[in-house]
């Protein structure tokens, strides 16, 4: 398929009208991406887009090769709105030819290649994964290239990358003139340009100066750096491997071209990463078969990527593997998913449902199977959670959110898409039906079923010690309705499981089945399956408690002592009933029961209150953004009356797990739009007002400002250079999640567009980001946190630059530096300031306090910087001394 940017839809014509306006603008990319991104969401286009990655690279390709249109195909690239893959293959079809006369796209082209072809992973689950594979193929011409019959998508993967590599395998022999001494005597692949089109490279190769002479050398060098890559990364090297039990005439002349290259090559030699015998090494026949003791690990990931795709004409690819192997991607995708060093921005339902989608339709299973399969990666989630050996990793929580929360709402998400969907006339029989008729479908009698075969799989179903309490009541709750005695949900918070008559051991099946009852996806006609309960009970037994949960007292009236408070917090609510109400006293209650509801939404419903857990994370993502009053004239932030509320919310979510919960649930864009403000605020505020909570704790402002700032740090990679995801000499802004691109997501959930009706998932992200604020938020609207934001990325790079004498920063960073370097023993003489050369007493230890400078939390961070380098500098001239 090829998309031309003359004509074919105004939609198009606008993308390249806002891209020719960013472009004379110098535009920043991200904000290039947004408009885009918005533009496309508005017409209805799924992103990311085919379409958009050929309009891109034929506008980019040649008319407009300038530096600031390949930083936007780089953030295009980082936010996903084209795939990866594809943009690569049009590229390499434009660039590779012209990579003499242009050797700077070439460069670029090779850098967008290192950073975007290892990922192989997210775009192969990706819901356009048949439609990228079928448009690569039809701008590469790999099934006419490989003489295979089937052009089925895993066939196609493995055909790409080995294609890749061959490409810049060609390349580099043909740049050193090594390519006549192939028995071809030239390139399968287009490597040159036509002679026609010479002409129209702006006189380029006439006028080739040294430098671009010196970036061609170093371009050959690159090019045979990234063909090692390949073959060394786990996933791509297997893939090759592929290729060469199954393409071996293939492979003979590829192997040829290796042996010419490793024993030839000047730049091969030049390499500082690569030498001709590990290249030769690479491609041996002793790597037929991965040693040992990574060939497990390694063969995992390959499967990931490749053993899902329909490869029936790769013989043996597959070989003995059961059944359970066609799910291993999403097995791999839920374990990624509990990766404790960084967040997702995108809801872990979004991910999942796409993926499994693509599962089926790969793997031409029923909604029966499929189901299975998502349960069965779910508890094997559970099952493989260990002592972690080091570092703040999410432990059991996510992953009991992820089976009992987040697996339950894709599986519900999907049953409303097949239900929701307007009846087939024509299947109906009758023209008198309307369009908005509404049937029920079978992908609810498949999750039936499949929770039914669910359990036969015992090893799985053992609950975590944790859990085993909750999977018993919910066994007990079943076993009594199909008694006939129905005491009601909140009763069973007071169940002693000794007292009953008949064992009522639960597992995890009947946790799940409760999760689905709550959201209406089955009814208690569930309990009557065979096997589900272990027998009968005639009567209640009479040591049974005759009380009511603490729940149930409290939605009957009962105050909020601080023994009720103890209760709620320790018990998950069982209805979004008991939440609202808690939320509801949270935004119109006292300021002491604005604190409590805080406290309670933190505790076990958040935790451990799976069925109603998608509620509870918005409730607090609400009440972190709480409206300003009618009465409000402008003057300090509304924020400020509500510090108390606030500080008790972002202590009670910072640990590692909830973060995770919330990441999972999609929440941590709303999350850090509703952090910024509150950073802002108090970060802003001198340090001369306290509070005090009920628990006769007092936190200043600055406690406000810490606890939300080292949150917020948490939702993105702050510690990340900002070139690491740069492309060429200029770098981006920064990595992937950054407080822009957080915001940007956040922003996008505003977008009201017809997908996000239909989207159960949607609707919920967008709902709750209408609810914290309506309108967009850019970094822009927090001048104090973009300072901060801009000296620490120039930090990182290592270009702080200099102290100004005697402006507030100065004089902040003496009195920092006072504190530090204070006297530590009786009658020592002051330390001298190292900024200014002036010395004063740091003054008796008594007078310690009167030290810490009043500031504002931003203005200490800006100083910060520069006390360290002054602290450090102080410290080597001393050391220096003394030796």
């Amino acid at each position: 398929m090829v998309v031309t940017i003359d004509g074919g839809g105004g939609v198009w014509d606008n993308v390249v009208e806002i891209t020719k306006a960013a472009q004379e603008k110098g535009s920043d990319p991200l904000r290039w991406a947004v408009q885009v991104s918005s533009s496309l969401n508005s017409a209805g286009v799924c992103l990311p887009s085919v379409e958009l990655a050929h309009v891109l690279v034929s506008y980019v390709c040649w008319d407009n090769n300038v530096p600031i249109l390949w930083k936007f195909l780089e953030k295009a690239l980082l936010l996903k709105i084209v795939p990866p893959l594809l943009l690569l293959a049009l590229l390499s079809h434009r660039v590779i030819p012209s990579r003499r006369v242009r050797p700077a796209a070439y460069r670029l082209y090779m850098e967008l290649l290192r950073r975007h072809a290892f990922t192989l992973k997210w775009q192969i689950c990706g819901p356009d994964y048949h439609k990228v594979m079928k448009s690569i193929d039809a701008v590469l011409h790999l099934s006419e290239f490989f003489g295979l019959s089937t052009s089925e998508p895993g066939v196609l993967v493995v055909e790409y990358i080995f294609s890749v590599v061959w490409q810049l395998l060609d390349a580099s022999l043909d740049d050193e003139g090594l390519l006549e001494l192939t028995p071809e005597r030239k390139s399968r692949w287009p490597t040159k340009p036509l002679e026609m089109e010479i002409d129209g490279y702006d006189g380029y190769d006439e006028e080739r100066t040294e430098y671009h002479e010196k970036l061609q050398i170093m371009n050959t060098v690159t090019a045979i750096e990234i063909i090692g890559q390949f073959l060394q990364n786990k996933v791509t090297s297997r893939i090759i491997f592929l290729a060469r039990r199954n393409l071996p005439t293939h492979w003979l002349a590829f192997i040829q071209r290796i042996r010419l290259l490793g024993a030839n090559s000047s730049a091969l030699k030049n390499s500082k990463i690569l030498t001709p015998e590990d290249l030769m090494q690479l491609t041996s026949d002793a790597r037929n078969v991965l040693s040992r003791e990574h060939k497990t690990s390694s063969q995992q990931k390959f499967h990931a990527v490749i053993a899902f795709g329909s490869l029936a004409s790769f013989a043996g690819l597959c070989h003995g593997a059961s059944p359970s192997a066609l799910w291993l991607p999403l097995d791999l995708l839920l374990e990624d998913a509990m990766d404790g060093y960084q967040v997702n921005a995108t809801s872990a339902i979004e991910i999942i449902t796409g993926l499994i989608k693509t599962l089926k339709a790969i793997n031409g299973t029923t909604w029966h199977d499929t189901f299975l399969g998502l349960w069965i990666a779910a508890l094997r989630l559970v099952q493989r959670e260990r002592d972690i050996i080091e570092g703040p990793m999410p432990r059991l929580d996510p992953r009991l959110c992820m089976l009992f929360s987040i697996t339950t709402l894709v599986i519900a998400d999907l049953i409303d898409e097949e239900e929701s969907a307007p009846i087939d006339e024509t299947e109906c029989g009758s023209t008198n039906h309307q369009n908005d008729i509404r049937v029920p479908g079978k992908r609810r009698n498949d999750l039936v079923s499949s929770l039914q075969v669910l359990g036969d799989y015992q090893g799985l179903l053992t609950p975590p010690r944790s859990v085993v309490s909750a999977a018993n009541q919910a066994a007990a709750k079943a076993m009594l309705f199909v008694s006939g005695i129905n005491v009601g949900t909140a009763y069973f918070e007071c169940i002693n499981m000794k007292d009953m008559p008949v064992n009522c051991s639960g597992n995890m099946r009947h946790l799940i089945v409760e999760a689905c009852i709550a959201r209406n996806l089955l009814d208690t006609s569930a309990y009557f399956w065979p096997g589900y309960v272990n027998g009968h009970i005639n009567q209640v037994p009479h040591s049974m408690p005759a009380q009511v949960s603490s729940w149930s007292s409290f939605m009957n009236g009962a105050p909020l002592t601080p023994v009720m408070l103890k209760a709620l917090v320790s018990s998950p609510a069982s209805s979004l009933a008991e939440l609202e109400k808690i939320f509801e006293l949270a935004v119109e209650g006292s300021d002491d029961e604005k604190i409590s509801a805080a406290t309670i939404l933190c505790g076990a419903s958040l935790i451990l209150g799976w069925n109603i857990q998608e509620h509870t994370v918005q409730f607090i993502t609400r009440l972190l953004s709480p409206p300003a009053p009618a009465d409000y004239d402008g003057g300090d932030s509304h924020l400020i009356g509500h510090a108390q509320m606030l500080n008790v919310l972002i202590v009670g979510i910072a640990s590692v797990d909830i973060v995770q919960i919330f990441s999972l649930h999609g929440l941590v864009p709303q999350l850090a739009g509703s952090l910024m403000p509150i950073c802002e605020v108090f970060g802003s505020c001198v340090p001369n007002v306290s509070w005090t909570l009920p628990t006769g704790e007092d936190f200043s402002a600055h406690a406000v400002f810490s606890n939300a700032f080292a949150l917020l740090l948490k939702l993105w990679r702050f510690n990340h250079p900002p070139i690491e995801h740069g492309v060429g000499d200029v770098p981006t802004v920064g990595s992937q999640l950054t407080p822009e691109y957080l915001l940007s997501v956040r922003n996008s959930h505003l977008v009201s567009s017809e997908s996000i009706h239909k989207d159960r998932n949607k609707r919920r992200l967008s709902a709750v980001a209408s609810s914290s604020s309506p309108k967009p938020i850019f970094v822009d609207s927090f001048p104090k946190l973009k300072v901060w934001y801009r000296q620490h990325q120039r930090c990182i790079a290592a270009t702080l630059s200099g102290l100004v004498h005697g402006t507030q920063v100065h004089q902040t960073v003496d009195g920092l530096l006072n504190m530090m370097f204070r006297k530590i023993n009786r009658g020592s003489q002051s330390l001298t300031s190292v900024t200014s050369g002036s010395s004063s007493s740091s003054g008796p230890g008594n007078e310690d306090n009167s030290l810490r400078p009043k500031l504002p939390a931003w203005d200490i961070l800006e100083a910060v910087p520069f006390v360290v380098d002054a602290a450090l500098t102080a410290l080597r001239s001393w050391k220096t001394f003394s030796s």
